[in-house]
């Protein structure tokens, strides 16, 4: 305008607003595909009030209360099933279109989608420390970590813009010095001006991170922020737990050894285990089948890497693994056949074994396949070396540490760090401590889980342990796209500056350098929406 080229002037500020629509569009999609995901919480949740159900807001309701959910409503609070049976679809929380069938003292977590009956639900947590709330804040707490080009393009804005107007203005001068043009100056340092401007990575860099989790995010698999994906990009050596990660964790009793009394075996077993959550407690309770009377146990103690010590009706009962028995001046043989087994003596005096089975998830062995190809894989675990040995075998793990205390596993992983970046992947139940040495934590299927979500880095909100894989790929993609675009930025920015500076690059040549290379930009983050599996 002050040179009065009107036509150009109309020109360069209509391609401008063209250029700066499409821009937000792409961002635009960017977001709603990633407000789609958070688009799990309930708006209301159904209290039981008397004989009647009324409406209220997730947030009013209380620990204990009974809620109703029927077909097609997502369930609002986590809790327990205490009427009815339905199918529940969970494709909102891990990516995957699978049902999963509930009945009476079912667990149940929020967010999810309640597809046949109506359920009655006792709530177990407030809405605040629901599975729904854990994850919208994850998604939030994403935008407020900053990856290091994230970092390096803040930085380098601020040295960036002023320094591209100090040289405009040496542009305006020296132009028109030599020229004897003040016009001619004034069109360069416009031309100059326009060229610099830093949207292509202000804009992408953050829309590549941004956009790379959002789609982890739609897979079931949550990053806590973008500060962890370099890391994980680099992730030399892949540790496992065992039991719950490479296993179902769904324990069978399978033998009772060695027997003298079979019902008092299972009994005194089932109650020095009943403060546990753990998947062997839990076969143990199931297959005993009577109710526990807690008010009977006293000195209850919890020995790590051992078992348990209870004093029952005047009794110590010793249940836990060969070396509790040993270390006790229990009399016993000690079983080596592949499996898992938990002795129970009472008063020093041995009383039986039983044996329990697990068994190896269906994905393992192409997960641990895969990961293979560029990673070091390991397993550590608690359970006996002869167990772990025959579930590495099977999974092709060579680097295998069984009967590992939680301090074992600890430097077993600052040993394998002396060696690059390490991922731990557990059930994020047990394996905290390990979990927090790890540079990177993985926890598997842990949604209901307040310690997993607490230490791990990583969720994968199901038991797909291929996500891992697709975790670390995705990273990789974020990494690269994300340096393209830097390179690509800079690369056409400075060479347009040269250009804009010599007189050679007009005014159109300026909005594409501007807009046009925002756009490809963008368009080149937002494929980081899909999943490469």
């Amino acid at each position: 305008l002050y040179l009065s080229d009107w036509k150009e002037a109309t020109g360069v500020m209509l391609f401008y607003q063209i250029g700066e629509f499409f821009q937000d569009l792409a961002v635009d999609h960017s977001r709603k595909s990633i407000a789609a995901l958070m688009d799990i919480r309930p708006d209301y949740a159904s209290v039981q009030s008397g004989t009647e159900f009324i409406k209220v807001d997730p947030t009013e309701v209380q620990i204990g209360e009974i809620i109703q959910v029927k077909p097609g409503e997502r369930i609002p609070l986590d809790g327990i099933v205490v009427s009815g049976s339905s199918s529940l679809d969970t494709a909102s929380l891990t990516g995957e279109s699978n049902l999963r069938d509930v009945d009476v003292d079912d667990e149940v977590i929020s967010g999810v989608v309640n597809t046949s009956g109506v359920l009655l639900i006792r709530t177990t947590k407030e809405f605040a420390q629901s599975t729904v709330s854990r994850i919208l804040s994850i998604i939030e707490e994403n935008n407020e970590t900053k990856s290091k080009q994230e970092k390096f393009i803040t930085k380098f804005s601020h040295y960036y813009t002023p320094t591209v107007v100090a040289l405009a203005v040496l542009v305006a001068i020296v132009v028109s010095l030599a020229t004897g043009d003040m016009n001619e100056g004034i069109y360069r340092a416009c031309t100059f001006l326009v060229i610099s401007c830093p949207c292509a990575l202000v804009i992408s860099i953050p829309l590549s991170f941004f956009a790379g989790i959002g789609g982890l995010s739609m897979h079931g698999i949550m990053l806590k922020g973008a500060n962890y994906v370099e890391k994980i990009a680099e992730i030399r050596t892949i540790v496992f737990d065992k039991t719950g990660t490479l296993t179902t964790g769904q324990f069978e009793v399978s033998q009772l050894l060695d027997s003298l009394d079979d019902t008092k075996l299972m009994k005194l077993a089932a109650y020095a285990e009943s403060y546990s959550n753990h998947p062997i407690a839990k076969a143990i309770q199931y297959t005993y089948q009577n109710e526990v009377d807690q008010t009977k146990i006293s000195d209850m103690q919890e020995i790590a890497g051992r078992g348990i010590s209870i004093t029952l009706e005047n009794h110590q009962v010793l249940v836990g693994n060969y070396k509790m028995m040993v270390e006790n001046g229990v009399d016993c043989k000690q079983y080596k056949e592949p499996g898992t087994y938990v002795y129970v003596a009472e008063d020093r005096r041995f009383l039986g074994c039983i044996l329990l089975k697990d068994t190896i998830k269906k994905d393992a062995a192409s997960a641990i396949n895969h990961l293979k190809r560029n990673h070091a894989c390991m397993m550590v675990s608690g359970d006996a070396e002869e167990i772990c040995q025959e579930v590495g075998k099977e999974l092709g793990i060579n680097s295998i540490y069984g009967g590992c205390l939680p301090e074992d596993k600890i430097t077993c992983v600052n040993t394998v760090k002396q060696n690059g970046v390490v991922a731990f992947v557990g059930d994020g139940v047990n394996d905290v401590p390990v979990m927090r040495t790890a540079d990177i934590g993985f926890a598997m299927g842990s949604l209901g889980s307040d310690a997993a979500i607490e230490a791990a880095d990583v969720i994968i909100t199901d038991d797909n342990l291929n996500k891992i894989d697709t975790t670390i790929q995705q990273a990789k993609r974020i990494i690269r796209i994300a340096n393209q675009n830097i390179f690509f930025a800079i690369a056409i920015k400075v060479l347009a500056l040269v250009l804009g500076a010599l007189g050679i690059a007009n005014m159109w040549m300026a909005i594409f350098a501007d807009t046009g290379v925002a756009i490809l930009c963008v368009i080149n983050a937002v494929r980081l929406l899909r999943i490469k599996k």
